[in-house]
């Protein structure tokens, strides 16, 4: 009991010398306490102090609720006078665009297109040519080669001008080297359409996996490469050529596409688990293969069975006996030089 104060003492105190606070009897809670029934100066506006003030009988205090503030209002654009769906949009429910809008979307209305030539070329220009420096050393180059070569195209260039190629390959198919290369020997040399007719009656199980890649190799190839799309002309004349193994073929059209290159690519092998009895587990490295495919036109066919017949030609010429030319003797004297 050592540390309870004189409680008596500190009232009778306390009304002297108006204290506005007179602590507990415990030291470890000292509450405050007015003296003289003195209200404080501040009044408290929580919420349960209202309520508490409405339901005892207090006419001026009224519950007060704190209320979240609302979302701000939704703000919607406007579409250009040259967009697809400003028709659509003419007609629907909505607000209206303001003032401003309105007076922007009128400026744009009466502004005209301006022409290629009176726009600004500059900010397009960096990211067209980034590196000029690069670009004149590349023209520099190109006129070298041009003077030095006295203007004459080498033969691979002039070749990949005048002929369209494109190369194909696939994802990783579920099957091995072995079962898959005689798919690709037999789709080489065929037309595009003859080995996806192949392929789509095959009994082989990768069989299906060759026909989904060769349409869609056939597709890209039209699509990016231009490949298979002239029409066909009555004035062009059906050729025969003789292909490297002898076989004799009729092209009727130059443009139509065939396989010139098929061959197989092995990929990652996978990893599964064999059960074995007595709890013996056996590791499975199931391969993956792929496919690739050169596809080009007749009219490369055409020429390449050209290039043929003129070295055969050359060299048949190259085996015959040619007399010598009839020309004046000269150098003769019909004295002895000695």
């Amino acid at each position: 009991m050592g540390s309870v104060l004189p409680y008596g003492q500190l009232v009778r105190s306390a009304a002297r010398t108006r204290v506005a606070y007179v602590p507990q009897r415990t030291l470890t809670s000292t509450a405050i306490r007015y003296a003289q029934d003195e209200k404080p100066a501040k009044k408290s506006n929580s919420l349960f102090s209202s309520m508490k003030k409405w339901v005892m009988g207090d006419s001026d205090a009224k519950p007060k609720v704190t209320r979240t503030p609302s979302a701000p209002a939704r703000r919607e654009g406007s579409l250009e006078s040259s967009s697809i769906f400003a028709d659509d949009t003419a007609n629907l429910s909505g607000p209206s665009p303001s003032r401003k809008k309105k007076n922007v979307q009128q400026q744009t209305a009466g502004q005209t297109s301006v022409s290629l030539d009176e726009r600004s070329h500059g900010p397009m220009q960096l990211a067209l040519n980034p590196n000029p420096k690069a670009q004149l050393r590349w023209e520099k180059k190109m006129v070298i080669r041009e003077i030095r070569k006295r203007g004459r195209v080498p033969k691979a260039i002039q070749i990949k001008r005048t002929e369209r190629e494109s190369l194909s390959k696939s994802h990783w198919f579920k099957t091995s080297v072995k079962k898959l290369g005689p798919l690709a020997r037999q789709i080489a040399g065929k037309n595009i359409d003859e080995a996806i007719l192949q392929m789509r009656f095959s009994k082989k199980k990768a069989a299906q996996d060759v026909l989904g890649h060769l349409e869609h190799a056939k597709n890209v190839a039209m699509v990016r490469a231009g490949m298979g799309l002239s029409e066909k002309d009555d004035a062009i004349k059906p050729i025969t050529v003789t292909l490297k193994d002898g076989e004799r073929k009729k092209i009727t059209d130059p443009t139509n596409i065939y396989i010139e290159q098929a061959w197989v690519n092995r990929g990652p092998y996978g990893f599964g688990m064999d059960h074995r009895a007595r709890g013996q587990i056996n590791r499975l490295r199931p391969p993956a293969t792929g496919l690739s495919v050169v596809l080009k036109e007749e009219k490369t066919r055409i020429r390449e069975w050209e290039q043929r017949e003129a070295t055969a030609l050359r060299k048949r010429k190259e085996q015959l006996w040619v007399q010598l030319p009839d020309r004046k003797i000269s150098a003769q004297n019909q004295f002895y030089s000695w």
